[in-house]
């Protein structure tokens, strides 16, 4: 499924700094999740089911990217 880029509500995330790279996320009518480059808005998204993204964030959570 893909959305337009009008049609989402991202938020910036707060460990994203000034001049780094920063992350935007979305929630998706599903529960998934949407995910963007907030310096690039009109490039490109990468989709997550609910599950996908409550995998990742219990990974996170777990310490499994440190």
């Amino acid at each position: 499924m893909t959305s337009t880029h009008d049609e989402l509500n991202f938020r910036k995330s707060s460990f994203s700094g000034a001049n780094d790279g920063c992350v935007g996320v979305a929630d998706k009518s599903d529960r998934g999740r949407v995910v963007r480059n907030t310096k690039d808005p009109e490039g490109p998204q990468v989709h997550f089911t609910a599950h996908e993204w409550d995998m990742f964030v219990k990974g996170v959570k777990a310490g499994e990217f440190d």
